[in-house]
């Protein structure tokens, strides 16, 4: 099923673009300090051989934007997660006047992703540099954790980023409707709710993978787009 075929097609997802200046972080939060992100490494690194090449699990925008030194790349499936757009966020592709909602890996059923093998030699430094990436404020809302992932080569474990349900942007399983309406207004400083999904969307296909939810979410979210343009 290619993404030639997607209802939600480059010009609506412009429909939603505005321009925005990043307002900064937000009053009140706390965010994680280097010492802390040091130490996230070196308890992940712990349960890992020393020197050897190790896997990330991508499942989102690490698809598209791994930002990491890889040397091998397989298709792979996480089993007992599921992707899912479970957490609010009112910076990045949202604002605090128009929350929006990100994906993450949530408990339950299967993901099937991307798996990219990263060197041993500078897995500290890709380690601190990924984790810098995907989270912010604590307590984090995806956290690092060894997983294993199936592939056709066989299994292996890999890093995954998966959801903290005790975080406060929390919001676990909503209506695909509901989520649609989100995307379907969100933007921030980095663009759009419904480019992300879009962009999650055309690149799992062009690495011929299919997730039947969130092909249905971006009909959804292509005509909740038209829908708020022509009323």
């Amino acid at each position: 099923m290619g993404a030639r075929q997607m209802a939600l097609t480059p010009d609506l997802v412009a429909l939603v673009h505005r321009s925005l200046e990043d307002t900064g972080p937000e009053p009140g939060l706390v965010y994680h300090t280097s010492e802390d992100y040091d130490a996230i490494v070196a308890r992940m690194l712990a349960l890992h051989p020393p020197g050897q090449d190790a896997w990330l699990f991508a499942y989102g925008s690490l698809i598209w934007k791994p930002a990491v030194e890889h040397v091998d790349a397989r298709r792979g499936t996480a089993h007992g997660w599921h992707r899912s757009f479970c957490f609010r966020i009112t910076r990045w592709r949202a604002t605090r006047e128009q929350p929006g909602l990100m994906m993450a890996m949530d408990r339950g059923g299967q993901c099937r992703g991307m798996l990219y093998r990263l060197p041993g030699h500078s897995l500290q430094e890709q380690l601190g540099k990924l984790f810098r990436r995907e989270f912010t404020v604590k307590p984090a809302n995806s956290m690092p954790r060894w997983i294993r992932v199936a592939t056709e080569e066989g299994p292996v474990t890999a890093i995954a980023f998966v959801m903290n349900r005790q975080a406060p942007a929390y919001v676990g399983r909503l209506a695909p409707e509901d989520v649609a309406d989100v995307l379907a207004k969100a933007c921030g400083h980095w663009g759009s709710g419904a480019e992300y999904l879009h962009n999650t969307v055309m690149h799992l296909a062009e690495n011929g993978i299919h997730d039947r939810n969130l092909w249905r979410l971006q009909k959804l979210v292509a005509a909740r787009i038209v829908e708020l343009k022509t009323s």
